[in-house]
């Protein structure tokens, strides 16, 4: 395969929106709030600004440095989503026999998961600071600005419920991630 001098993505900065680059610091500001992100690792890459686009470089980019390439331009999209839409994760509190209650204590940003499969003492997770955490019946939607914090307190709640050393296929209590959305559209759903 033959390597490319320079490789070149370009990025449309939407008119709502404020980009300002340090660097390898990316920040991006909308209607929503402010998002930072850092690029350092990424070797080889250069961000810059021209008119109301975004400029990823790469010169005789490897395999390697195209994944880091896409994977940054894919970063500062999702950052542009989330301060112009917001992203919003719905979760399903799925139980058989024992009926679990799920509490948000807002102070601590802890999660409380009670009486599952039975289990006298609560069991324990947190949310990452930004999201927020609004529990409807046998629902748990979680929205934020930064897809990476709402996306790991959603795996943070699933993890708390992990059931180990039984079969899954029977055991199917848990609570489970089953509809994405970034603003009004449905990027993802199960059932």
């Amino acid at each position: 395969m033959v390597k490319s001098v320079c490789t070149t993505l370009e990025i449309e900065i939407p008119n709502n929106v404020e980009i300002s680059i340090d660097g390898m610091k990316v920040s991006v500001s909308g209607p929503l709030g402010k998002l930072e992100k850092d690029f350092s690792h990424a070797r080889g890459i250069t961000i810059r600004k021209e008119d109301r686009k975004i400029v990823l470089e790469s010169y005789y980019a490897k395999k390697k440095q195209l994944a880091v390439l896409g994977s940054v331009r894919s970063h500062i999209k999702n950052m542009i989503i989330g301060v112009t839409q917001s992203y919003k994760y719905v979760m399903k509190i799925v139980y058989a026999h024992f009926p679990i209650s799920v509490k948000f204590i807002p102070e601590t940003r802890e999660v409380l998961i009670e009486n599952f499969l039975g289990e006298k003492s609560p069991r324990k997770t947190w949310v990452l600071p930004g999201v927020n955490v609004k529990i409807e019946k046998d629902d748990i939607i979680l929205t934020g600005i930064d897809v990476e914090a709402v996306g790991q307190s959603a795996a943070n709640i699933r993890q708390a419920t992990k059931i180990k050393g039984k079969d899954p296929r029977v055991f199917q209590d848990g609570i489970y991630v089953y509809r994405k959305y970034a603003g009004e559209k449905l990027l993802w759903k199960i059932l």
